[in-house]
């Protein structure tokens, strides 16, 4: 039987197999290990790890959180229990080279005092520069995991990425997205054993797929123009999860550690006034394909 203990303990042991392989792809750094309590009920582990070969910061998160909701997020999601259980692992790297893209996942379960339960989660992809044989080859991943369970799963997930992904004050995608789902549960058509085992394959595609790319691109040569334009795509990340991010919100909401709640900024981020790239340039391309609905998956 899957209860909420046992997802909680399948996702910590997630956590450790990402970390491991990063590790193993980074090839210096390692994560140091904090494990916190949140005040209102359950706790943590946070991972990070700074100044590696490839990661300038890279943070591994997971939780196990309960308690009381506020009203603000009860009425959000539009449920009348307050009692809640929220466990997840949340990740997000930020590399030293312009050529090593930004990625970001999130796998979560959430569980109401009145026995409503779902699944929710995501992984996406964010370049400094997009290359679109790289974009091509994480969307195939991508859409090779969904179709094991449903053929369904990632053009609808995939088109949720591109809306959520979204900056809406700049117009463009923060990245080129990848999938996004929330509330998935039994109206589904699934069961919960399904999308458990769904949830977690996601999961588990994240270490080989960012480990590809990472092989693909950190040895590219770069000079301080790459270094300036990943200063500014890297605000645009900032941008984007200050100001729409849901995890983020609901993290500050619910009373959550601080620390491991703003593990996904990067350490530095530069915000230049009425930036225009030059007409031609990588630069100017890379902000074209900053689209929706580009169709990515061979």
């Amino acid at each position: 039987m899957i209860t909420k203990e046992s997802i909680a303990a399948e996702l910590r042991a997630l956590q450790s197999r990402i970390c491991s392989a990063i590790e193993n792809a980074d090839g210096k750094g390692n994560f140091a290990v904090e494990e916190w309590s949140r005040e209102g009920g359950g706790g943590g582990i946070t991972r990070i790890l700074q100044q590696g070969n490839v990661l300038e910061k890279a943070g591994v998160n997971f939780s196990a959180v309960h308690g009381d909701l506020p009203e603000n997020i009860m009425r959000a999601l539009n449920v009348s229990s307050s009692q809640f259980f929220a466990t997840g692992v949340s990740i997000v790297m930020h590399p030293n080279s312009p050529m090593v893209p930004i990625i970001h996942m999130n796998v979560r379960y959430f569980e109401l005092g009145d026995g409503q339960w779902w699944f929710g989660g995501g992984i996406d992809l964010t370049p400094h520069y997009v290359v679109e044989e790289d974009a091509a080859y994480f969307h195939s991943q991508l859409k090779n995991v969904c179709d094991k369970f449903d053929l369904s799963f990632y053009p609808k997930y995939k088109k949720w990425a591109d809306d959520y992904f979204f900056i809406k004050h700049r117009n463009e995608t923060r990245g080129i997205g990848g999938i996004f789902f929330d509330r998935l549960n039994e109206a589904s058509g699934h069961s919960k054993e399904v999308l458990f085992n769904f949830l977690i394959s996601v999961g588990d595609t994240f270490a080989p797929v960012y480990t590809e790319l990472i092989q693909r691109n950190r040895n590219l040569q770069y000079g301080e123009n790459e270094k300036q334009w990943q200063l500014i795509r890297r605000g645009r990340y900032v941008e984007f999860n200050l100001v729409y991010d849901k995890g983020t919100k609901f993290g500050l909401d619910t009373n959550g550690r601080i620390e491991s709640i703003l593990m996904s900024l990067p350490e530095t981020a530069s915000w230049k006034y009425d930036f225009r790239p030059v007409e031609g340039s990588r630069e100017a391309r890379t902000t074209e394909l900053l689209k929706k609905d580009i169709t990515w998956a061979v």
